[in-house]
Protein backbone atom coordinates (compact mmCIF):
# COMPACT_ATOMS: atom_id res chain seq x y z
CA UNK A 1 0.00 0.00 0.00
CA UNK A 2 1.15 3.36 -0.97
CA UNK A 3 2.03 5.34 2.47
CA UNK A 4 0.33 8.95 3.27
CA UNK A 5 2.69 11.93 2.60
CA UNK A 6 4.85 13.02 5.00
CA UNK A 7 2.73 14.97 7.85
CA UNK A 8 -0.54 13.76 6.70
CA UNK A 9 -2.85 10.89 9.03
CA UNK A 10 -5.69 9.44 9.54
CA UNK A 11 -8.41 9.52 12.19
CA UNK A 12 -11.96 8.39 13.11
CA UNK A 13 -13.92 11.11 12.26
CA UNK A 14 -16.76 12.99 14.53
CA UNK A 15 -20.08 14.63 13.85
CA UNK A 16 -18.05 18.08 14.41
CA UNK A 17 -16.63 17.24 11.16
CA UNK A 18 -19.65 17.20 8.84
CA UNK A 19 -18.99 20.70 7.88
CA UNK A 20 -15.42 20.35 6.55
CA UNK A 21 -16.60 17.23 4.94
CA UNK A 22 -19.56 18.41 3.13
CA UNK A 23 -17.49 21.16 2.31
CA UNK A 24 -14.92 18.52 0.55
CA UNK A 25 -17.54 16.34 -0.66
CA UNK A 26 -19.02 19.33 -2.97
CA UNK A 27 -15.83 20.35 -3.94
CA UNK A 28 -15.48 16.26 -5.19
CA UNK A 29 -18.89 16.89 -6.71
CA UNK A 30 -18.34 19.90 -8.58
CA UNK A 31 -14.81 18.41 -9.60
CA UNK A 32 -16.63 14.91 -11.30
CA UNK A 33 -20.46 16.41 -12.43
CA UNK A 34 -20.48 20.17 -12.27
CA UNK A 35 -22.12 20.56 -9.09
CA UNK A 36 -22.78 19.69 -5.39
CA UNK A 37 -25.01 16.44 -5.08
CA UNK A 38 -24.77 16.20 -1.06
CA UNK A 39 -26.45 17.57 1.86
CA UNK A 40 -25.31 18.10 5.30
CA UNK A 41 -28.80 15.72 5.89
CA UNK A 42 -26.97 12.65 3.76
CA UNK A 43 -22.75 13.48 5.88
CA UNK A 44 -24.80 12.56 8.78
CA UNK A 45 -26.44 9.49 7.47
CA UNK A 46 -24.01 8.13 5.93
CA UNK A 47 -21.76 8.61 9.45
CA UNK A 48 -24.77 7.49 11.53
CA UNK A 49 -26.73 4.66 9.34
CA UNK A 50 -28.05 1.34 10.40
CA UNK A 51 -24.50 -0.84 10.44
CA UNK A 52 -22.43 2.30 10.82
CA UNK A 53 -20.41 2.76 13.65
CA UNK A 54 -18.14 5.90 12.63
CA UNK A 55 -15.52 5.29 15.23
CA UNK A 56 -14.86 1.71 13.93
CA UNK A 57 -15.90 1.89 10.57
CA UNK A 58 -14.55 4.85 8.79
CA UNK A 59 -11.63 7.09 8.59
CA UNK A 60 -10.87 10.71 7.33
CA UNK A 61 -7.71 11.73 5.85
CA UNK A 62 -5.85 15.33 7.04
CA UNK A 63 -3.15 16.74 5.24
CA UNK A 64 0.45 18.36 7.34
CA UNK A 65 -1.73 21.48 7.62
CA UNK A 66 -4.48 19.38 9.49
CA UNK A 67 -7.04 19.84 6.83
CA UNK A 68 -9.35 16.65 6.20
CA UNK A 69 -8.78 15.75 2.61
CA UNK A 70 -10.35 12.49 2.61
CA UNK A 71 -13.01 10.24 3.57
CA UNK A 72 -14.27 6.78 3.84
CA UNK A 73 -17.43 4.71 4.99
CA UNK A 74 -18.84 1.73 4.26
CA UNK A 75 -22.70 1.19 3.61
CA UNK A 76 -24.99 -2.37 4.20
CA UNK A 77 -27.85 -1.02 6.39
CA UNK A 78 -29.55 -4.43 5.92
CA UNK A 79 -26.01 -6.43 7.54
CA UNK A 80 -26.87 -8.74 3.34
CA UNK A 81 -23.84 -9.90 1.95
CA UNK A 82 -22.90 -6.84 -0.22
CA UNK A 83 -21.59 -4.00 1.05
CA UNK A 84 -20.64 -0.86 -0.91
CA UNK A 85 -17.51 1.92 -0.25
CA UNK A 86 -17.49 5.45 -0.46
CA UNK A 87 -14.12 7.34 -0.68
CA UNK A 88 -14.33 10.83 -1.32
CA UNK A 89 -11.22 13.19 -1.43
CA UNK A 90 -10.41 16.89 -2.53
CA UNK A 91 -10.11 17.35 -6.10
CA UNK A 92 -6.05 16.65 -7.03
CA UNK A 93 -4.64 17.39 -3.74
CA UNK A 94 -6.34 14.56 -1.50
CA UNK A 95 -5.52 12.51 -4.31
CA UNK A 96 -2.66 10.50 -2.02
CA UNK A 97 -4.87 9.83 0.09
CA UNK A 98 -7.02 7.49 -1.96
CA UNK A 99 -5.41 4.67 -1.80
CA UNK A 100 -4.31 4.38 1.80
CA UNK A 101 -8.35 5.17 2.78
CA UNK A 102 -9.29 2.69 0.02
CA UNK A 103 -6.86 0.28 1.64
CA UNK A 104 -8.02 0.35 5.28
CA UNK A 105 -11.87 0.58 4.15
CA UNK A 106 -11.33 -2.74 2.51
CA UNK A 107 -9.72 -4.17 5.71
CA UNK A 108 -12.79 -2.89 7.62
CA UNK A 109 -14.78 -4.64 5.33
CA UNK A 110 -13.25 -7.91 5.47
CA UNK A 111 -13.94 -7.73 9.22
CA UNK A 112 -17.81 -6.68 8.54
CA UNK A 113 -18.50 -9.72 6.39
CA UNK A 114 -17.14 -12.11 9.37
CA UNK A 115 -19.56 -10.08 11.50
CA UNK A 116 -22.79 -9.91 9.14
CA UNK A 117 -21.65 -13.70 8.52
CA UNK A 118 -21.18 -13.75 4.71
CA UNK A 119 -18.82 -15.64 2.68
CA UNK A 120 -18.48 -14.57 0.31
CA UNK A 121 -19.36 -10.93 0.13
CA UNK A 122 -19.54 -8.88 -2.51
CA UNK A 123 -18.13 -4.93 -2.42
CA UNK A 124 -19.37 -2.46 -4.44
CA UNK A 125 -17.98 1.30 -5.52
CA UNK A 126 -18.94 3.71 -7.68
CA UNK A 127 -16.74 6.47 -10.04
CA UNK A 128 -18.01 8.87 -12.51
CA UNK A 129 -15.45 8.77 -15.69
CA UNK A 130 -13.87 11.56 -14.96
CA UNK A 131 -12.67 10.29 -11.87
CA UNK A 132 -10.01 8.68 -13.17
CA UNK A 133 -7.42 8.44 -10.35
CA UNK A 134 -10.42 6.77 -8.25
CA UNK A 135 -11.05 4.42 -11.05
CA UNK A 136 -7.58 3.47 -11.57
CA UNK A 137 -7.20 2.95 -7.60
CA UNK A 138 -10.27 0.06 -7.83
CA UNK A 139 -8.54 -1.42 -10.41
CA UNK A 140 -5.49 -1.70 -8.91
CA UNK A 141 -7.42 -3.26 -5.83
CA UNK A 142 -8.70 -5.75 -8.03
CA UNK A 143 -12.67 -4.06 -8.54
CA UNK A 144 -14.23 -4.87 -12.19
CA UNK A 145 -16.77 -2.96 -13.89
CA UNK A 146 -20.09 -3.74 -13.36
CA UNK A 147 -22.44 -1.70 -14.55
CA UNK A 148 -23.64 1.86 -15.05
CA UNK A 149 -25.96 3.89 -12.68
CA UNK A 150 -27.43 7.56 -14.05
CA UNK A 151 -28.60 10.34 -11.87
CA UNK A 152 -31.63 11.68 -13.58
CA UNK A 153 -32.94 15.34 -13.13
CA UNK A 154 -35.65 17.72 -14.54
CA UNK A 155 -36.84 21.16 -13.57
CA UNK A 156 -39.98 21.81 -11.94
CA UNK A 157 -40.16 25.32 -13.26
CA UNK A 158 -43.39 24.31 -15.61
CA UNK A 159 -45.36 21.60 -13.56
CA UNK A 160 -48.54 22.58 -12.11
CA UNK A 161 -48.90 21.50 -8.38
CA UNK A 162 -52.34 20.19 -9.34
CA UNK A 163 -51.59 16.50 -10.64
CA UNK A 164 -52.70 14.87 -13.36
CA UNK A 165 -55.36 12.53 -13.33
CA UNK A 166 -54.35 8.91 -13.13
CA UNK A 167 -55.03 6.20 -16.09
CA UNK A 168 -58.68 4.86 -15.08
CA UNK A 169 -58.99 2.04 -12.60
CA UNK A 170 -56.38 3.41 -10.82
CA UNK A 171 -55.80 6.06 -7.86
CA UNK A 172 -53.35 7.49 -6.63
CA UNK A 173 -52.86 9.27 -2.73
CA UNK A 174 -50.75 9.99 -0.39
CA UNK A 175 -49.36 6.75 1.93
CA UNK A 176 -51.56 7.02 5.50
CA UNK A 177 -48.02 6.69 7.19
CA UNK A 178 -49.57 6.33 10.24
CA UNK A 179 -50.88 2.93 9.12
CA UNK A 180 -48.65 0.04 10.57
CA UNK A 181 -50.30 -2.39 8.13
CA UNK A 182 -49.87 0.00 4.88
CA UNK A 183 -46.32 0.78 5.97
CA UNK A 184 -45.84 -3.09 5.56
CA UNK A 185 -48.32 -3.37 2.30
CA UNK A 186 -45.85 0.21 1.21
CA UNK A 187 -42.65 -1.96 1.81
CA UNK A 188 -43.66 -5.27 0.70
CA UNK A 189 -45.17 -3.49 -2.84
CA UNK A 190 -41.07 -1.92 -3.05
CA UNK A 191 -39.14 -5.73 -2.17
CA UNK A 192 -41.83 -7.93 -4.17
CA UNK A 193 -41.28 -4.85 -7.72
CA UNK A 194 -37.37 -5.10 -6.81
CA UNK A 195 -36.79 -8.79 -6.40
CA UNK A 196 -35.98 -9.27 -10.07
CA UNK A 197 -33.68 -6.01 -10.56
CA UNK A 198 -30.30 -5.83 -8.24
CA UNK A 199 -31.77 -4.34 -5.59
CA UNK A 200 -30.75 -5.41 -2.19
CA UNK A 201 -33.88 -6.39 -0.08
CA UNK A 202 -34.57 -5.27 3.27
CA UNK A 203 -36.94 -6.54 6.02
CA UNK A 204 -39.92 -4.63 7.34
CA UNK A 205 -37.79 -3.67 10.36
CA UNK A 206 -34.80 -2.83 9.00
CA UNK A 207 -36.35 -0.55 6.76
CA UNK A 208 -38.43 1.42 8.75
CA UNK A 209 -35.49 1.96 11.44
CA UNK A 210 -33.98 3.60 8.03
CA UNK A 211 -36.32 5.54 7.58
CA UNK A 212 -37.09 6.61 11.24
CA UNK A 213 -33.73 7.30 11.51
CA UNK A 214 -33.83 10.14 8.65
CA UNK A 215 -33.69 13.70 10.27
CA UNK A 216 -36.81 14.92 8.41
CA UNK A 217 -39.04 12.51 6.27
CA UNK A 218 -42.03 14.74 4.20
CA UNK A 219 -44.39 12.56 4.53
CA UNK A 220 -46.67 14.34 2.01
CA UNK A 221 -44.17 13.55 -0.62
CA UNK A 222 -44.40 9.45 -0.33
CA UNK A 223 -47.71 7.86 -2.92
CA UNK A 224 -49.32 4.41 -3.29
CA UNK A 225 -51.25 3.52 -6.47
CA UNK A 226 -54.12 1.43 -6.25
CA UNK A 227 -56.43 -0.88 -8.35
CA UNK A 228 -58.50 -3.43 -7.63
CA UNK A 229 -58.50 -2.80 -4.54
CA UNK A 230 -55.26 -2.97 -3.55
CA UNK A 231 -51.60 -0.90 -3.47
CA UNK A 232 -49.86 -2.32 -6.33
CA UNK A 233 -47.30 0.88 -6.89
CA UNK A 234 -45.28 3.10 -4.35
CA UNK A 235 -43.17 5.95 -4.40
CA UNK A 236 -40.71 6.60 -1.54
CA UNK A 237 -39.56 10.46 -1.14
CA UNK A 238 -36.11 11.90 0.58
CA UNK A 239 -35.21 14.61 1.79
CA UNK A 240 -31.49 14.49 0.95
CA UNK A 241 -31.96 17.01 -1.61
CA UNK A 242 -33.43 19.24 0.48
CA UNK A 243 -30.90 21.98 0.51
CA UNK A 244 -30.70 22.50 -3.25
CA UNK A 245 -34.54 22.50 -3.01
CA UNK A 246 -34.72 19.08 -4.70
CA UNK A 247 -37.68 16.34 -4.48
CA UNK A 248 -35.44 13.06 -4.72
CA UNK A 249 -37.51 10.08 -5.54
CA UNK A 250 -35.93 7.51 -3.51
CA UNK A 251 -37.86 4.15 -4.63
CA UNK A 252 -40.37 3.60 -7.49
CA UNK A 253 -42.09 0.33 -7.62
CA UNK A 254 -44.91 -1.34 -9.33
CA UNK A 255 -45.97 -4.72 -9.18
CA UNK A 256 -45.09 -6.70 -12.42
CA UNK A 257 -48.90 -7.86 -12.88
CA UNK A 258 -49.61 -3.65 -12.90
CA UNK A 259 -46.99 -2.75 -15.27
CA UNK A 260 -47.00 -0.68 -18.48
CA UNK A 261 -51.26 0.69 -17.15
CA UNK A 262 -49.46 3.95 -16.78
CA UNK A 263 -49.15 3.61 -12.37
CA UNK A 264 -45.44 4.27 -12.53
CA UNK A 265 -45.99 7.64 -14.60
CA UNK A 266 -48.99 8.46 -12.63
CA UNK A 267 -46.97 7.81 -8.97
CA UNK A 268 -44.11 10.36 -10.58
CA UNK A 269 -46.65 13.16 -11.72
CA UNK A 270 -47.94 12.99 -8.23
CA UNK A 271 -44.44 13.21 -6.94
CA UNK A 272 -43.76 16.28 -8.94
CA UNK A 273 -46.84 18.16 -8.49
CA UNK A 274 -46.02 17.68 -4.60
CA UNK A 275 -42.59 18.90 -5.16
CA UNK A 276 -43.49 21.87 -7.19
CA UNK A 277 -46.27 22.70 -4.51
CA UNK A 278 -43.46 22.55 -1.52
CA UNK A 279 -41.56 24.67 -3.33
CA UNK A 280 -38.97 22.56 -4.62
CA UNK A 281 -36.93 24.03 -7.76
CA UNK A 282 -36.31 20.19 -9.57
CA UNK A 283 -36.77 16.60 -8.80
CA UNK A 284 -34.14 14.00 -9.19
CA UNK A 285 -33.50 10.22 -8.71
CA UNK A 286 -30.94 7.45 -9.29
CA UNK A 287 -31.44 4.43 -11.77
CA UNK A 288 -29.57 1.61 -12.58
CA UNK A 289 -29.12 1.06 -16.29
CA UNK A 290 -29.21 -2.76 -16.24
CA UNK A 291 -32.47 -2.51 -14.41
CA UNK A 292 -34.55 -5.56 -16.73
CA UNK A 293 -37.84 -2.54 -16.41
CA UNK A 294 -36.00 -0.10 -18.46
CA UNK A 295 -37.15 1.84 -15.59
CA UNK A 296 -34.80 4.83 -17.74
CA UNK A 297 -36.88 4.98 -20.86
CA UNK A 298 -40.00 5.97 -18.22
CA UNK A 299 -37.97 8.43 -16.59
CA UNK A 300 -36.83 10.18 -19.93
CA UNK A 301 -40.73 10.38 -21.14
CA UNK A 302 -41.66 12.41 -18.29
CA UNK A 303 -39.08 14.72 -18.61
CA UNK A 304 -35.89 13.90 -17.08
CA UNK A 305 -32.22 13.79 -18.28
CA UNK A 306 -29.37 12.61 -17.15
CA UNK A 307 -27.21 15.20 -14.85
CA UNK A 308 -24.26 12.77 -14.84
CA UNK A 309 -23.83 8.74 -15.56
CA UNK A 310 -21.93 7.13 -12.87
CA UNK A 311 -19.44 3.44 -13.40
CA UNK A 312 -20.25 0.53 -11.16
CA UNK A 313 -17.37 -1.72 -9.81
CA UNK A 314 -17.98 -4.69 -7.81
CA UNK A 315 -14.99 -7.20 -6.02
CA UNK A 316 -15.71 -10.45 -4.18
CA UNK A 317 -13.88 -11.36 -1.13
CA UNK A 318 -13.35 -14.45 0.60
CA UNK A 319 -11.46 -16.16 3.68
CA UNK A 320 -11.43 -19.44 1.94
CA UNK A 321 -9.35 -17.28 -0.68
Amino acid sequence: MTALPAGWITRRPTLDDIPALLKMVHASDVAAVGEPDFSPDAVREALTGPNTDMAVDCWVALDADGDIVGWAYPDNSSGGDREFIEVYVWPERGVPALEPLLALMMGRVAERAERFGHDPYTVRAGAVPTETAWIATLTEAGFDFLKQHARMTMSLADVSPTPPRPPAGLTVRPLRHQDKAELRAFHAVVEEAFRDSDHPADDFATWLGRVHAESSVSWDEWFVAEADGRIVGALQSSDSGGESDEGWVRNLAVLRAYRKRGAGEALLRRAFAAYAANGRSRAGLGVDMANPTKAAQLYRAVGMHPLYEANIYQRTISRRG
